[in-house]
């Protein structure tokens, strides 16, 4: 090897190129195979000869160089963990009526009238997280991810001193800890000042630097930054540790996390709005960011009675600060064509931070809210932007308006395509008919069907998709699990090379096998989001039964449609979209390639709880109970492993009877259908 000092130009380009290449080759043999191909001083000797040869030849470092490695590591750096119990997201209240109405809800459901106490903790804006002990020692932490599945940083999160190698004290053989790993406002200040100093990347705001310091492939360079953590929040566990979340916090301080000192418990709803205005007060004074207080119900026995409604829990909410606002100009309208040919308006601004970020665009929604607020190009426009929401405009300073403005007149044809654009009655979206001849709506499709909770594959995002969409690579979703017999003609692409086509290739395959849930979701049918793709695979188990019984729905008054259109957050809307789909032959023709194209679509996992002679079973509950809520008994029967349903048909297998119970009940009699007595049920329920 010769020394840095002799090396010319071309030679070590040539040397960088190759050392880019191994470094990145080893880090995924250390991070996703947890097999590394060489020793540690091995790996090192390449960083260092990586670091000689740039600080000799600095016009030659590399964009792919190890040592502008920093932000967020790319997706498949980490081995993927799913999550024993769901990290869901919360609900969210603005103002004093919502949470008041959250508190009713959680009353009706439980049948209380007793006023409820909470424990009010400030919502950290950072990366969420979850730690695992066993034995007291902390064996895995994983990110959020989607919710189900998230990215073991184990490695990174043992270098913060936030993160106990061994809880102090008793604690249960396993328990799961979650938390917020965050930065500072001084830590970011002075992580972003080496940042400029050394020519490295600036980060625009704390939660994106802590997050792309935990999610570092390197676990050097998530030690050589200082993160903090809060821990608020229990996953599993294999004994209870407390009966209420303020007893569970002081558990936590005494095994050695960090809790938020405001943290407060509150005898009482009414002290909601008192702690939220001080809080409020305080914000901008304290050492870290945040958009608001999550308040949970004290009693834990209550919280396991409410449960969870799609993806978020029933006694928790995150009551928001008010959005931050910001003037600026708008320069244009533009038109967005989605997946289901939707015609989305987005104005085009005069650049403006708003809460820390800096705001080009902000969505217009639809016609009637252009008309509404008279939006016109020119205008000065007011512009809000709440925590993650996507940044929009709340109205136009008239006084600032200029002469001449016109207004906006929304186009009758899809601008992509050219397709007429209809809007359907008693609705407020205007639609592409192009359908599966608009390229908008091709592309927005497959850019859906790899994004993250749906196939989820490395390597393919969204400019990768518009890319192989324009060079003709891509035409329907089963397309994607051709491409890796087009390997080396993706190699010979602009910006891509044999290593990442192969890793694309690796991806595409690892991803033949695919949850039912994420399939469903994949599909991109209308009103089908993850929660209610989560409904549909759960309650029909297989990708076999559920074709069989969408494709059995399309016939009108059929009991495949009753029972569709009675699941639980399912309801007449959205049983519509799903037909409609089922109906069109071109869409089962994109079903029939997928299925020929994977290897396979898996089933449903039963819950957690689904054992005993209520596992599987289908469920209507009719008339009034005397022992808890119809919302409650419904919670309850879906932990015990049942599904739930509002409409009685051939395939229910339990009727539950209460009080001047209806047409259900007959109808269960007239098909046979076995009903039950509230004391009935419990018993079999073991209540």
């Amino acid at each position: 090897m010769k020394p840095v000092s002799d090396l010319t130009d071309a030679e070590a380009a040539a040397e960088l190129a190759q050392l880019a290449e191994n470094i990145a080759a080893a880090d995924r043999a250390y991070h996703e195979r947890d097999a590394p191909d060489l020793t540690d001083a091995e790996y090192d000797a390449l960083r260092r000869r990586n670091a000689e040869i740039e600080a000799r030849f600095p016009h030659l470092t590399r964009a792919d160089s190890p040592s502008n490695r920093v932000g967020a590591a790319p997706g498949g750096g980490f081995a993927k963990v799913r999550h024993q119990v769901p990290m869901l997201s919360l609900g969210n209240a603005f103002a004093p009526d919502d949470f008041a109405e959250f508190c009713d809800r959680a009353r009706r459901f439980l049948g209380l009238k007793d006023a409820l106490a909470f424990v009010a903790e400030p919502k950290i804006d950072g990366l969420s997280i979850s730690l695992t002990y066993d034995e007291g020692k902390f064996v895995r932490g994983a990110t959020r991810g989607d919710g189900s599945e998230g990215e073991d940083v184990t490695a990174n999160l043992r270098t913060m001193d936030a993160v106990p190698n061994r809880l102090h004290g008793e604690a249960p053989a396993r328990i799961e800890i979650r938390g917020e790993v965050f930065m500072t406002k001084a830590d970011f200040l002075a992580l972003n000042a080496a940042q400029e100093a050394a020519g490295g990347k600036i980060f625009a705001n704390p939660r994106n630097a802590a997050a792309g310091s935990l999610r570092q492939l390197d676990s050097r360079i998530t030690a050589s930054r200082r993160l903090s953590l809060f821990a608020y929040a229990m996953g599993q566990a294999s004994t209870r540790v407390a009966s209420t979340h303020w007893g569970y916090l002081e558990r936590l301080k005494a095994w050695g996390f960090s809790v938020n000192p405001l943290s407060e418990l509150l005898a009482t709803e009414g002290d909601a709005a008192a702690f939220q205005a001080k809080i409020g007060a305080a914000r901008a004074g304290l050492p870290y960011d945040i958009d608001g207080v999550v308040y949970k119900l004290d009693d834990l026995s209550l919280q396991e009675r409410l449960g969870y409604v799609g993806r978020e829990p029933r006694w928790a909410i995150a009551w928001k600060f008010p959005a931050e606002r910001a003037t600026t100009i708008l320069q244009d309208i533009g038109i967005q064509v989605g997946r289901t040919g939707a015609l989305t308006p987005v104005a085009q601004l005069q650049p403006v931070n708003v809460g820390g970020v800096l705001v080009t665009r902000a969505t217009l929604h639809n016609e009637d809210e252009i008309a509404r607020k008279d939006v016109r190009v020119g205008d000065t426009v007011v512009l809000q932007r709440a925590g993650d929401v996507i940044p929009q405009i709340v109205s136009v300073v008239l006084e600032n308006r200029p002469e001449g403005t016109v207004p906006y007149v929304f186009p009758d044809m899809c601008p992509v395509c050219g397709s007429a654009a209809v809007r359907p009655p008693g609705e407020v979206v205007k639609r592409c008919t192009g359908g599966l001849i608009c390229a908008a709506q091709v592309e927005e499709r497959l850019v859906h069907f790899v994004s993250r909770a749906a196939f989820d594959i490395d390597g393919l995002g969204e400019k990768t998709v518009r890319e192989f969409h324009a060079a003709g690579l891509l035409r329907g979703p089963a397309d994607i699990f051709a491409l890796p017999a087009h390997e080396a003609d993706i190699a010979a692409r602009e910006g891509w090379g044999e290593l990442s086509a192969r890793n694309l290739s690796r991806a595409i395959e690892a991803r033949r096998r695919i949850p039912l849930a994420r399939f469903i979701y994949a599909l991109g049918i209308r009103r089908i989001g993850e929660a209610n793709a989560k409904l549909l695979a759960r309650h029909y188990g297989s990708f076999a039964n559920w074709r069989a019984q969408m494709s059995a729905a399309v016939a009108i008054g059929s009991e495949a449609r009753i029972d569709l259109s009675g699941i639980i957050g399912i309801g007449q809307a959205i049983a519509e979209e799903l037909v409609e789909f089922f109906a069109e032959p071109r869409n089962m023709a994109v079903i029939d390639a997928l299925e020929g194209a994977l290897l396979e679509i898996e089933d449903a996992a039963p819950p957690a709880a689904a054992e005993g002679e209520l596992a599987g079973k289908l469920i209507v509950f009719t008339g009034s109970l005397a022992t808890m809520s119809r919302p409650e008994a419904k919670a309850m029967a879906e932990r015990l492993g049942a599904k739930v349903s509002d409409s009685v048909s051939k395939r229910t297998d339990l009727v539950v009877v209460g009080e001047d119970a209806g047409s259900k009940a007959k109808r269960a009699a007239d098909l046979g259908v076995r009903t039950l007595t509230e004391a009935e049920w419990r018993a079999l329920a073991g209540l």
